[in-house]
Formats: C-alpha cells, structure tokens, sequence
C-alpha cells in the first residue's frame, strides 16, 4: 500500500543523509518534498500541514543541525511524527466487559465489511479460543445473510440462523439474546451498508448500537478509496462514533493516504488491516512496523511473527537436522517454496526487509514474482518421488517429460536443478560450519530465480 509514498520519501532522505551538514534551507528543501509526497498519497491537507510543522519544528532545532549525522537525526525525527501520526502503540480488539463482547461492523457497502467480519471472527476462534456468533443485519443487499452464512462455515464459526423478512433491529436483539442464553464470548454483527451516507443508514446503526451496546464500533474502509475515506470517517465518527478503523485491500495499490489520514481525523486507532481475500489475511496494525516500512527501514519483526504463525516448528526442526547434516533434497525445496507461498509471496517478504525500498528497480529487472514459485512448484510436482530424493537420475528425456507435465520449458527445469545444486552447495557448507553456519543462512536462499 506504501510503496509510491516509500520510494518519494526514501530519494528524499537519501540526499539529505549524504551531506555532511545541513542548513534550514537543506531541511525545508527536503519537507517541501515529504509535503509533496503525503499529497500524492492521498494524506488530508490539514493532516499534512501539521504534520510538516510538527517535524520542522524538531528538526531545524540546534542540536540537529549541529550533530554529527544530522540527515539521520531528521529520518528520525520524521519516523518519531509518523509513528505518532498513525497512533502511537498498537491497540488491539477490546474484549473486556461481561461476555458476549459485541462488536458492531459498519462502513459503507463494498468497503469489505462482511468478509472482514468472518476473518476477525476466524482468528478470535483459533487464536483466541472464543466462542464467536456472527449475525448479519444486512437486509437491503441481495444475498447478504447468506454470504455471511457461507464465511461461517469456510471459517468454522457459528452463524445466527436467518429469518426472511426480520427487520435490522430484530435481527440485532434476537442475536445478543442467543449469544447470551448460549454463553457465547463474542458477538459479531455485521450491519448493513449503502453506496453512501444517508440519515436513514445512521439511525438504523444508531438504533441498533443502543440496543446491543457493542464494546467495539469499527469502522471497515477500503484503503483504496483515497480522501473520500477520510470523509467516510468523520461522519461516522460525528454522527455514530467509533472505537477502531479496519483498512482493507491494503494488499492493493492504494497510496496509503487515508491510513494517516482517518487516523488524525478520527482520533480513533486503526486496529486491523486487510491484507488479501483469504480468510487468514489479516494482520495487526502497528504503527511503528508501518512507519518502518514507510521510509525503507523495513519490518523484520511482523516477519519473523508471520514465519512463525505459518511454518510448523516439527517441519522446520526436521529440516534444520537435514542442513547440518549437508542434506537438501528436491523435497524440500518443494516445501521451502511452499512455505514461502503461506507467506505471502516474495513480494511481502522483501517489503519487510531493511533497505529493500532502495533497490526495488534491480527486484524488477530480475523478473522475481510469485509466478516463478508456482511455476517451480509445478515443475516439482511433476517429477517422481525417485527424481526429488534423486535429481541426478534427471537426464535430457526426463527433463522434456516434467516440463510438458508442468506445462514449462526444459530451461526452467534446468534454472530450477541449478538453483537446487546451488542451495545443496550451501548447505553442505554450513553443515560443515555447524548451528553458527544455519544461523547466517538468510532469505536470499529460498528466493527463486525468474
């Protein structure tokens, strides 16, 4: 979503911290370009001017300009201001009052409120071990309920029985009573949206959250819909009043404005983000992580979570043991790309690492996408058990045979069995070196050469 906004801000920084000393005028040269690139990303007019002043004031102080590495010193100042522009700390869902926690879905149709509401309702499930009852008040749009219906089963989560022809309200007191008589811990209710705000939608919300009383309000945004989102927000900050901002199809190529945006105007934390159609698609907002991954300094720390929520432990010390020993085989390598596919592809990967943003026009030019890892897996699956514990025996009419299977080219099936001597090379390498040599083993091992 950051990536248009990371790239300006990353060139701007970039000749500020290669002067030696900076003066005022280095400084607002520098912000008029930060100004211009929070423009662009759709940020609020307001929110940029304060935000400008905010970090102008800090940097042109003495003690930055006349410190050693005052390029650094502004970066930093920059980071600081954005960390606090997009909420300070993580704020997770709040489920503390007497069960069921309510929490009550609003925001306009087609900002992906349904979905988002089987995805938290999926994760409170598995993560959180909750009892979690999903109700859809959606009566306008065609097949809404159903839809809802449908993500419960896909999620594994329980959703209020429909009656054709009850009204919102109804719907909304029938679902608290059930959750309540049947000791539930979290109800989740999925209100209706239309293409745009009208009095008749706020009171239908207004009615239906003083009725049910939900501990959570959140407000699901499509993080696409640039500045009319941050409109979107204040009227239904002003008129229901949230307690949380859920961005979605942030995976897209939104320009990332109506996160600082919502945030500034709301004065509500941005709790949730979107992150693909899936149901497991969803992360956590942290505004540190996301600054981090604004201005190119990468997030290594949602990709260790987000390894470690998708590869299974048993998996990864079996393979560990098969690297000290000098052991990969084509079997493997199978599982590695399948791991990295759970990930989110390369592309997710590389956008968590540090200074990555300075090198994107070299990640194109080498052609690496998520394409190659499902071509590389086609390729392995194509061949015999025989031919991944054993690639030698893969001689020229082999090779013809798993790429007409695979729907490849011999020269992909031979770019692929180099990749594996290569990463077998390595390992047998740091089998010699022992646990120091795994431990130096980064991500450049596992990514695909397209």
């Amino acid at each position: 979503m950051f990536e248009s906004l990371s790239q300006k801000l990353s060139g701007a920084f970039e000749r500020l911290t290669r002067r030696g000393a900076l003066s005022e005028g280095d400084v607002d040269e520098a912000l008029r370009e930060v100004r211009v690139a929070l423009l662009e990303a759709d940020v609020a007019l307001p929110v940029v001017k304060d935000f400008i002043a905010s970090v102008r004031e800090a940097a042109v102080g003495e003690a930055v300009l006349k410190s050693i590495t005052p390029g650094q010193m502004v970066v930093k100042i920059v980071h600081d201001r954005l960390v606090e522009a997009l909420g300070g700390g993580a704020e997770g869902i709040n489920l503390t009052t007497t069960p069921p926690a309510v929490l009550l879905m609003v925001g306009l149709q087609g900002s992906g409120k349904t979905t988002s509401t089987a995805k938290i309702a999926m994760r409170l499930t598995r993560r959180d071990r909750k009892r979690v009852l999903m109700a859809s008040l959606d009566t306008r749009r065609p097949a809404a309920q159903q839809q809802l219906a449908t993500l419960g089963q896909q999620a594994e989560v329980k959703t209020l029985n429909i009656v054709h022809g009850e009204p919102p309200l109804a719907i909304a007191k029938r679902a608290l009573q059930t959750a309540t008589l049947e000791a539930f811990d979290v109800l989740m209710l999925d209100s209706a949206g239309r293409l745009h705000i009208d009095d008749e939608l706020m009171e239908e919300i207004a009615a239906i959250k003083t009725a049910t009383k939900p501990i959570e309000t959140l407000l699901v945004a499509d993080a696409m819909t640039g500045q009319d989102a941050v409109n979107v927000a204040k009227t239904f900050q002003d008129r229901i009043g949230v307690t949380g901002i859920m961005l979605t199809r942030v995976d897209g190529d939104a320009r990332g404005g109506a996160a600082l945006s919502m945030r500034a105007v709301t004065g509500q934390p941005i709790k949730l983000l979107g992150v693909g159609e899936k149901l497991d698609a969803l992360e956590d907002f942290h505004p540190d992580r996301i600054a981090g991954r604004i201005l190119g300094m990468g997030d290594v720390v949602s990709l260790v979570e987000k390894a470690a929520e998708h590869i299974e432990q048993a998996e990864a010390e079996r393979l560990a043991k098969k690297m000290q020993k000098g052991q990969f085989d084509l079997d493997d390598l199978a599982d590695q790309l399948k791991q990295l596919q759970k990930m989110g592809g390369i592309g997710d990967i590389l956008g968590m690492l540090p200074g990555v943003a300075k090198i994107k026009a070299q990640m194109k030019n080498a052609k690496i996408d998520d394409k190659v890892i499902g071509r590389q897996r086609a390729i392995l699956s194509s061949m015999t058990r025989k031919e991944r514990k054993n690639p030698d025996l893969i001689k020229a009419s082999r090779k013809q045979r798993i790429a007409a299977g695979s729907g490849t080219s011999v020269q992909e099936v031979n770019r692929l069995l180099k990749q594996h001597q290569e990463m077998a090379r390595m390992m047998k390498q740091m089998g010699k070196m022992g646990q120091k040599g795994l431990m130096r083993q980064g991500i450049q091992s596992i990514l695909p050469r397209g």
